[in-house]
Formats: C-alpha cells, sequence, structure tokens
C-alpha cells in the first residue's frame, strides 16, 4: 500500500482521519474503502478497524449486506429460514479515480463489483469541515447508480427475516472503551428506544468524545438508525428497513450524513447545535 492510498483529511492543518482507497483484505471481508483511523482535533481516535468482534467492520464508509444476493458488508449472510451463512458471495468496492482532493476532502468514483461483474458505480463526496476548536465534521455523501440493464434491489438482514437487523449503508465502527457509550437523540435516550427511529441526529457519547449523526437530505432522514451501544459501538443508516430498495437501471439512489467529531461528553442542547451548524455549512 503506498501512500498515494492513503490520503490524509485535515482540520485547520491538522490530520483527522486517514482514508484507505485500496485495502489488502480478504475476500470475505468484502474489501471497501474506509477512513481509520479517525480523531477529535484533541488526538482521541473514535473509530475500530476489524475488532475481535466483528472483523468486518473497518472504521467509518459505505458497507452494504445484500446487492441482489451480494455481500458488500463482509462476514456471513443472513439467509432467510437458515440464519447466518457462510457463502461465498462477497463483492467489492473498487476505488476507480479522484475526480478532486483536497487536504479537507475528496470527490471519488468507485465500482461496486461481484461476480465479475460491475452493479454500481458510485461517487462519494467527503469534506471535513472546522465547527468549532473542539469539533469538526464529517460530511459524507454517496450516490449509487445502477450500470446495469436491470432494476437492482438493495437488501438487509431485516428484509430478509432477521428483525431489528435493517444494517446496510453509512456505517460508522466507534472506539470500544470499558463501558458502553450513552445513546440520545433530542427526545428520547438508550439504544433499545433509539435503535430504529427516524430521529433528526443522534448521539453517541463515550468517556472522552462524542459523535454526532444527522441526515442531511430528506431521503437520508427517512432512512432509521441502526445503533448498538452494548454488543459494540456502532451507527449506520438503513438503506432497506421494512422493505428493499430498488434501483431501476440508470438511476441513482443519493444519502448524505454528517458526523459531529467532538472532543468532551455533549449534552443535548450543545449536540444539536453543533449538529445544526454541521447541517448548515
Amino acid at each position: 500500500m503506498t501512500a498515494n492510498d492513503s490520503p490524509v483529511l485535515c482540520v485547520a492543518g491538522r490530520p483527522v482521519g486517514r482514508y484507505v482507497t485500496r485495502p489488502e483484505l480478504p475476500e470475505r471481508l468484502s474489501p471497501r474503502p474506509y477512513l481509520h483511523p479517525v480523531t477529535t482535533l484533541a488526538g482521541t481516535v473514535v473509530t475500530e478497524l476489524s475488532p475481535d468482534d466483528h472483523i468486518h467492520h473497518l472504521g467509518v464508509g459505505v458497507a452494504v449486506p445484500d446487492v441482489e444476493g451480494h455481500n458488500f458488508w463482509g462476514g456471513r449472510t443472513f439467509v432467510r429460514d437458515q440464519g447466518p451463512t457462510e457463502l461465498d458471495n462477497h463483492g467489492a468496492q473498487r476505488h476507480a479515480a479522484f475526480q478532486l482532493r483536497d487536504p479537507d476532502g475528496f470527490v471519488e468514483e468507485l465500482r461496486w463489483v461481484a461476480a465479475g461483474a460491475e452493479l454500481l458505480r458510485e461517487r462519494r463526496t467527503v469534506a471535513a469541515v472546522e465547527l468549532t476548536e473542539s469539533a469538526w465534521a464529517l460530511d459524507f455523501t454517496f450516490s449509487l447508480t445502477n450500470v446495469t440493464p436491470d432494476p437492482l434491489s438493495i437488501g438487509s438482514p431485516a428484509t430478509n427475516g432477521r428483525l431489528g437487523a435493517a444494517y446496510g449503508g453509512y456505517f460508522w465502527r466507534a472506539r470500544k472503551e470499558d463501558r458502553p457509550p450513552d445513546v440520545f437523540t433530542a427526545d428520547t435516550e438508550g439504544e433499545a428506544d433509539v435503535h430504529g427511529t427516524r430521529a433528526d441526529w443522534l448521539a453517541l457519547s463515550g468517556a472522552t468524545w462524542t459523535l454526532v449523526f444527522a441526515g442531511a437530505t430528506d431521503a437520508t432522514r427517512r432512512d432509521p438508525w441502526f445503533v448498538r451501544a452494548t454488543e459494540y459501538p456502532g451507527v449506520g443508516s438503513s438503506l432497506a428497513s421494512e422493505e428493499r430498495l430498488t434501483i431501476e437501471a440508470g438511476e441513482t439512489a443519493v444519502r448524505r450524513v454528517v458526523t459531529v467529531v467532538a472532543d468532551g461528553r455533549l449534552g443535548r442542547d450543545a449536540a444539536a447545535a453543533l449538529v445544526r451548524k454541521a447541517v448548515s455549512q
């Protein structure tokens, strides 16, 4: 892996994230570009890469467990009436080119390939934005275009029969600490109550850091949040929750998630103020 494969995101001249475009990973992890390590402005790492509990969790990126039966998430595939199953069905997201590269962000083209064929072409736009002396925001947009001649559908373990497991889309594997992080939204708290909601924003707060996630488009806000805190700390969007998401031939699905990365443990008012500022920029 060369330095050119791993651009570094900077905020006010300080490195806050490394983006790996061509990771050397086994096929069963569904190789894909990712951000890791991502840090607060004070230098606290707030991502994990291939942790022992889920080795297919790769920092921050886009991961989808079912694109027409192909696994772009990594690990086992949930099969209806059978459960998690090892299948030879893994796809890969392949970096094609950067349309733009600056110290504070980039625009990238990727190809989603499985079984020797390209299924989706993605345009990914990532920007690191300074908010305060102790907080910055990761602005992450991904556009998935169906490049096949037929409709493509995106599913999840939930649409395949596993209740409460509608993961797939933007995903952030957070830092694991001695105790689970706190989880809250503007009007509720706790993993059980926050998971699966369509809150405008949600926060994950660890010992010395807080992440605040917000959908920044109407389509993104319609996606429920996938939240884990007790088993492991992770937050993602759910492209396919109650039903599969179909992308017609030549059509594009677009999602934008903005994540505030802050030092310290934020309360509701501070989290809400920062995320409003981040989304409006």
